[in-house]
């Protein structure tokens, strides 16, 4: 059987579920006032934010492909033109689907947000389906576009460089997308909650507040947009990794099956997911997680067994699968806002803002050891399992645990989608006064939306380690292709430590310029706030008829997020490729050591502590600990400000930043062989 062509069959079937979802949700009703107004300008921004963005990385993925076009896979009087005309097409291919992924997931997002608003009238059924049939619009049209683009660029070429370039362009657009995005939700969220929760003590989306639409806008391009161009990078740059090992073991047909049987597990796995009228949202799309799972061992034990394929590499799939659930689940222990680190965050908040913030990151580093013992466990195993095979099977059963835990990635970044979704319904419901019945039906469903974001981004990220691990080994075995060395990387080699030393720092820099470039675009914004509140006349008081120039904080956000969002990836990428130059593939084996273990570290800690802090904020505003205005409310609020950035700038920003200079290694491993200094 041709599984490459099974693979392109199967993402149609995606596209026509996310189709059928998206006219679902269209046609529900829209509630009456000026939800329909509101609803605009939230859509208005976005789309302006995400064209503006798209602008200014095309002008990146121009000069890139240029580049490429002289040097990759080496300088084209050296080589072969045709080839880097491959990568070339192959690269703007990826860079173009990943741009597609970012806009599929806006223009869903804006309309399923009023339409879960709407439905929570009608009780929390109602929404929860809207939502979450909204992201799954998300998740199932980006994880076809992803396996199609693999399948027919492996078809036409049947070189896995050209599918490494390809990975290559999807990731570089997911890089520069997670982080504007996420400089863009987290400018207009930190503004708004500082002005709004703390100095006024006004609700969280107050309409009189002029950064609550900027805020909302926020959550479209940063946490659907660039999650969603995340995810597909991290897709793509897994089949691509065990593409350059598979096909010299003429495995290739198990790849493609075991990626096609998850992305039809996850069809099946979204269709079925549905929440009781009285249930629990957090349950449901657990229950639809643990399905879609279910659903892809029979199949891929099934397939396994009637088309004699290699029985370890099944088993090391399902381990990788196994290792992100545990992983997603180990983050919902530590944001969850019913488990105990929540609690506990939230009692501390009673003795001041310190005592939150030290908390937090307490335990937002405990939680990075069982997610890091985690991927480190799932990689042994595999490698272990594959190892009696000979051969380079040991490295493409890692390979395989990548792939076996972004099988299920469909249904995950619906679940992902969907968090967003009821964060925007909750303040539409609130802006749009639907009354205090829809208000506690959307804080139920937004408080289950950060509990699935905190588990998909830990998941995100744990996928990111395993796939990067797969890529290091295609780094070895491109390096091998060329030079007929094995390449080993002693920690004893000075070029290997002075590697790693590096690639330790990026990912910390990396975080660094991020951060920054909230904090200042955020005090640009809060500047702007307390502007309008001292000029405009009635606003604070909130008389009928005046409104705050929500416009203008859109502005701030989106022109602060389009200076900010090249510096910091085009940072990783440059010393990539000094460090390559300079120190050669031992250099860059010790560099991405490195890159890998503290980006890890970091991406976890700060994911995992950022989503704490929230629930910890909306813990307290449910009640607890002195409730809403209290002290402890307060510092809460401060520590969700930290939290911010953490959780939706940098921290999973990082496992893109990880995946995209270990693909530049991989593309660039012949010029680094060829012009290195020592």
């Amino acid at each position: 059987m041709n599984w490459a062509i099974f693979g392109i069959l199967i993402s149609l079937v995606s596209f026509g579920v996310a189709a059928y979802f998206y006219c679902w949700v269209k046609a529900l009703p829209t509630a009456e006032g000026s939800m329909s107004d509101i609803a605009d300008l939230i859509r208005k921004g976005a789309f302006t934010f995400i064209s503006r963005e798209y602008r200014i990385l095309g002008i990146f993925v121009a000069i890139v492909s240029f580049l490429i076009l002289l040097f990759f896979p080496q300088p084209f009087w050296n080589g072969n033109i045709s080839t880097n005309l491959g990568m070339v097409g192959a690269y703007i291919l990826g860079s173009a689907l990943s741009g597609v992924a970012g806009y599929i997931g806006i223009s869903i997002a804006t309309i399923a947000n009023v339409k879960a608003a709407t439905a929570a009238r009608e009780g929390l059924a109602p929404s929860f389906m809207a939502g979450f049939r909204g992201g799954a619009v998300m998740g199932m049209a980006v994880v076809g576009t992803s396996l199609l683009g693999a399948a027919i660029l492996y078809i036409v070429s049947q070189d896995p460089d050209i599918v490494l370039a390809f990975s290559f362009g999807a990731s570089s657009l997911a890089l520069f997308a997670k982080a504007g995005g996420g400089i863009f939700t987290k400018t207009a969220d930190i503004a708004a909650d500082l002005i709004g929760k703390v100095e006024l003590g006004i609700p969280e989306d107050d309409p009189r507040n002029p950064a609550v639409i900027a805020d909302n806008v926020g959550d479209n391009v940063g946490d659907v947009a660039g999650m969603g161009a995340d995810l597909f990078d991290s897709n793509i740059a897994a089949i691509a990794a065990a593409m350059v090992i598979a096909i010299p073991l003429g495995e290739i047909d198990l790849l493609f099956c075991y990626a096609s049987l998850g992305l039809l597990a996850s069809i099946i796995g979204v269709l079925f997911s549905k929440v009781g009228k009285n249930g629990n949202p957090s349950a449901a799309l657990n229950r639809g997680t643990y399905l879609t799972c279910g659903v892809f061992v029979i199949l891929t034990f099934a397939a396994t067994l009637l088309f004699n394929l290699q029985f370890r590499l099944w088993t090391a799939t399902i381990v990788g699968m196994i290792a992100g659930v545990i992983i997603g689940f180990t983050s919902d222990y530590f944001t969850g806002d019913d488990m105990k680190p929540v609690k506990k965050v939230a009692e501390a908040s009673k003795s001041g803002p310190a005592f939150t913030i030290l908390s937090g990151m307490s335990y937002g580093l405990l939680s990075s050891f069982p997610s890091l013992a985690g991927i480190g466990a799932a990689s042994l195993i595999a490698y272990k399992i594959c190892e009696p095979l000979g051969g380079s099977y040991h490295v493409m059963g890692i390979s395989m645990a990548a792939v076996g835990m972004l099988s299920i990635v469909g249904m995950i970044m619906s679940n992902d989608a969907y968090g967003p979704i009821v964060d925007n319904a909750r303040g539409l419901a609130e802006m749009c006064g639907l009354g205090d019945q829809v208000l506690e039906i959307t804080d139920e469903l937004d408080a289950a939306g950060n509990t699935s974001k905190a588990i998909t981004k830990g998941f995100a990220i744990g996928a990111a380690g395993l796939t990067v691990i797969a890529l290091l080994a295609a780094f070895r075995e491109i390096v091998f292709e060329y030079t007929n060395e094995v390449l080993t990387f002693d920690m004893m080699d000075p070029l290997v430590f002075f590697g790693a030393l590096i690639g330790t720092a990026v990912p910390a820099v990396f975080s660094a310029m991020l951060m920054m470039g909230v904090n200042r675009n955020s005090q640009i914004m809060v500047k702007e706030i307390h502007h309008q509140f001292d000029t405009i006349e009635g606003l604070r008081e909130g008389k009928e008829g005046v409104q705050p120039d929500y416009e203008k904080c859109i502005d701030i956000a989106t022109i602060g997020a389009v200076k900010e969002l090249i510096p910091a990836g085009l940072t990783a990428i440059v010393i990539t490729l000094i460090i390559g130059f300079t120190g050669g593939v031992k250099a860059i084996g010790g560099f991405l050591a490195g890159n890998i273990l503290s980006g890890l570290l970091l991406a976890m800690m700060m994911s995992n502590a950022g989503g704490l802090w929230d629930n910890a904020k909306k813990y307290i505003e449910s009640g607890n600990c002195g409730g809403k205005g209290s002290d402890a409310h307060k510092a809460a609020v401060i520590g969700d400000t930290v939290g911010d950035p953490f959780k939706d700038t940098a921290g999973p920003s990082i496992n893109t930043q990880i995946t995209v200079v270990s693909l530049v290694s991989s593309l660039a491993a012949i010029l680094f062989i060829t012009y290195s200094i020592f």
